[in-house]
């Protein structure tokens, strides 16, 4: 039987809005590394444009007649300078456009894994949830002043006062006046809900999870 666990919101006031019940299997399941780490390296490696080519020395241009004759000019001997160990020559054993990173990464896999990651992030403190950061008007001066009342009320200093990307936002749906006035601030990283995946989650320190109850009924329906 699947247990509850609960969590406290927050409004952009930085005080208590009321409370969700989290389910245990979003935020209550064990630590998988080796799970974690096969789909994270999946997904490192299918952003890989596999773009990477050289040409060997039948593709380089030039080289067509012999240097010099074979023997005595007191040199060493070559026939071509498409040779790899002359400047401009081909290149021996370089990487190819045909190669391919990609890898497969089922469904069930990479929700699992963000599940993990979730219930970790859940475990160490690192996950706050705000009711709304829906804006009357585009302007970067009130999310500041957002984001200094959640850091008073959580304890998440970070949130106000870093100047390095350490928190990931979560939207819910799209917002124009939302993700203007936010994405000017240095510490925030701003994504969409459906779009949630270990990889970025992994890449910040504190997760920012905005309307919760819509957010995290979408979440446990990914599993």
């Amino acid at each position: 039987m699947q247990t509850k666990m609960e969590a406290i919101i927050y409004n952009q006031k930085g005080t208590e809005a009321g409370t969700i019940k989290l389910p245990s299997k979003v935020f209550g399941v064990k630590w998988r590394a080796d799970l974690v780490h096969q789909v994270v390296e999946g997904m490192r490696s299918n952003k890989r444009s596999g773009t990477a080519d050289t040409k060997d020395r039948g593709e380089v241009r030039g080289g067509g007649k012999k240097p010099w004759k074979q023997k005595g000019t007191g040199r060493a001997r070559h026939g071509s300078t498409r040779s790899p160990i002359w400047v401009g020559g081909g290149t021996t054993h370089g990487p190819l456009s045909e190669k391919n990173y990609k890898r497969k990464i089922s469904k069930k896999m990479r929700a699992q894994a963000l599940f993990s990651v979730l219930s970790k992030k859940m475990k160490d403190g690192e996950i706050l949830f705000v009711d709304s950061l829906s804006m009357g008007e585009i302007k970067t001066k009130k999310a500041v002043e957002v984001m200094k009342n959640l850091s008073k009320a959580s304890g998440f200093k970070p949130l106000a006062s870093s100047k390095k990307p350490r928190v990931l936002t979560a939207l819910y749906g799209r917002s124009e006046k939302a993700e203007k006035s936010f994405r000017n601030l240095p510490q925030l990283e701003i994504v969409f809900l459906k779009n949630l995946n270990p990889l970025d989650v992994l890449q910040y320190q504190y997760l920012l999870i905005e309307n919760p109850e819509e957010s995290v009924k979408f979440l446990e329906s990914r599993g």
